[in-house]
């Protein structure tokens, strides 16, 4: 199997890689080990505060009760994006040499956990203003800064605030893996689908019917003659996609398909798949890729140990 980035890509926390000389089962294995098998950080435990607080300050009582239940607001923290730094070498609790022998309760160090904070007030109740919107942003991470909520998810609303309400918890990130729960999935809309190459068949009249719509390529080029080139062609991935999506403009329905009678049509490439997703931003695209390549070498690895003990 060959793996190679498509120009381009990635764009923000989505990618594009062809993957050649390869096999539609080895591709959904590639697929599979991304949702459910690459590791990443997520908070898993949430002690929240209960009772009663007084502001030294103004003297003002605040309640623990708040608009939303804790599991709620619990399962609202597991969903959040925590940044997972794979060299920076956090492993899973139950391999943290540090934490194996204590009981589940006291588990939890530098090594395999990281911990935020946060703690917020409602308005007063004399105020003018009844509620308050508590964000992500309001965590506080107590650990090592770069483990800090990227910017993009800082507006993720947790809940809200009424007056005379406070919040306050301390939350515990862990990493874990898809198979064992969503929040630690680092990735979504994950597909992939054959590599296709457009023919032009039939330029001049025919072809026009599409050419003349004035439809462009995603980077601004129009979709003409000129872009199948001297070989009557395109095999950029890109243009192939956009092309896709045009030729609904003159398809069946259109009133237009049988002056176009398939002037430009799509063959499939050998072996030859283009793969797609999107990280939720724990993880870079290139990140969770070579993640699930390690993941698979290691299964891969441990199965052949098994069969030549078994055949020894």
């Amino acid at each position: 199997m060959k793996a190679e980035i498509v120009n381009g890509w990635p764009q923000g926390n989505s990618i594009r890689i062809l993957l050649s000389e390869t096999t539609t089962a080895q591709v959904n294995s590639i697929r599979r080990a991304l949702i459910a098998d690459v590791p990443k950080l997520a908070i898993t435990r949430v002690d929240f505060a209960q009772g009663i607080n007084q502001d030294n300050a103004t003297g003002d009582v605040y309640e623990s009760v708040n608009t939303l239940p804790d599991e709620v607001i619990a399962h609202r923290l597991a969903m959040i994006p925590i940044p997972t730094h794979p060299e920076e070498g956090i492993v899973f609790p139950e391999d943290c040499v540090n934490c194996k022998d204590m009981v589940e309760k006291d588990k939890g160090c530098p090594s395999c956990q990281i911990l935020f904070s946060l703690k917020i007030q409602g308005h007063p109740k004399d105020s003018d203003e009844e509620l308050k919107y508590v964000y992500a942003s309001d965590l506080t991470v107590i650990s090592d800064p770069m483990f800090g909520l990227k910017e993009e998810h800082q507006r993720i609303p947790l809940t809200l605030l009424s007056k005379g309400q406070y919040l306050q918890f301390y939350a515990f990130a862990t990493l874990g893996r898809g198979r064992d729960h969503a929040k630690w999935s680092p990735v979504a809309a994950v597909a992939f689908r054959p590599q296709m190459k457009a023919i032009l068949n039939k330029p001049g009249k025919k072809a026009n019917v599409l050419f003349n719509l004035g439809l462009k390529t995603t980077d601004g080029k129009a979709i003409d003659a000129k872009l199948f080139g001297k070989d009557k062609l395109i095999t950029n991935i890109d243009h192939i996609i956009d092309l896709e999506k045009a030729i609904h403009q003159v398809g069946a329905g259109t009133g237009r398909d049988g002056d176009f009678d398939d002037a430009i049509t799509f063959e499939k490439v050998e072996n030859s798949f283009v793969f797609t997703f999107e990280t939720d931003g724990s993880l870079t695209p290139e990140q969770a890729f070579n993640g699930a390549m390690k993941e698979l070498k290691g299964r891969f690895e441990n199965l052949s140990g098994e069969i030549e003990r078994a055949i020894a």
